[in-house]
């Protein structure tokens, strides 16, 4: 793997010099967009908006339209910005991770320590599984503050969860969402049960990519000559009047499922 950060988490006093990867990848298929007409690849320039010319990457610069006019920034001026974030992951408070809303996480990445970071690397691990906590803190990542959650994983290794920040989430307040009416006693009881039903410890290794797989099996056959047949799928669309007959019915399937 190769690391994406360079820097050093900040606990207290102690600093610890450490490396991050990524902790997730793709299980999507990897598509080409090709041209129609003979299957060649179709390449993305980075083209010149006045003259319709190709600029090389190494001409492109950054910059934030400021009153009608573009102020150009440099790599300096965004270190700048925040310079004690810019290779410091500074823990600002220690949380139980069930505080927080899943809303605001993204993505996983595992931080390795660097040389004579290990004991320290250690240390936190360790009194993190013992107290059951989490860090929260901040750092800069590509000239952006990462807000993030500092975790054990699987009580090895130290896992750093990206956030978002408050403003970030969208509000729900425009969606015809329904309105305050309590459900009825009989529908609240058979809903719970179904919940019941279904209710068991999270086994992630329970879940694959099935699309990915199925959609690799279309492509082997269309290799092969074969003409794929393509079956159409019905949604059916619930009524209120159902509900009672559909909860019932998806008791008695899961019993026989069970």
């Amino acid at each position: 793997m190769r690391a994406i950060w360079n820097g050093a988490i900040g606990f207290g006093l102690v600093n610890i010099p450490i490396k991050m990867y990524s902790a997730s990848q793709e299980s999507t298929l990897d598509m080409d967009m090709l041209d129609k007409s003979d299957l060649s690849n179709i390449k993305f320039k980075r083209v010149n908006e006045k003259t319709g010319e190709e600029v090389a990457y190494a001409n492109i610069v950054k910059g934030y339209k400021y009153e009608g006019s573009y102020v150009v920034l440099s790599q300096e001026d965004f270190a700048a910005a925040a310079p004690e974030k810019t290779k410091m992951l500074s823990i600002k408070q220690f949380v139980k991770e069930d505080e927080i809303d899943p809303a605001y996480f993204e993505s996983p990445y595992f931080l390795e320590p660097q040389k004579n970071g290990e004991e320290a690397y250690r240390l936190l691990l360790n009194a993190l599984k013992k107290t059951k906590m989490a860090g929260i803190g901040t750092f800069i990542l590509r000239e952006k503050e990462i807000l993030c959650l500092l975790r054990p994983y699987e009580d090895k290794v130290l896992m750093l969860n990206r956030m978002r920040f408050p403003e970030e989430i969208r509000t729900y307040e425009d969606l015809k969402l329904p309105t305050s009416k309590t459900p009825q006693a009989a529908e609240m009881e058979m809903a719970e049960s179904l919940i019941k039903q279904f209710a068991s410890k999270f086994d992630p290794e329970k879940y694959k990519n099935h699309y990915a797989e199925d959609l690799m099996k279309i492509i082997e056959k269309k290799a092969g000559g074969e003409t794929v047949k393509i079956e159409e799928e019905k949604h059916p669309e619930g009524k209120a009047t159902d509900l009672m007959a559909m909860l019932k019915a998806s008791l008695e399937a899961n019993k026989k499922v069970g």
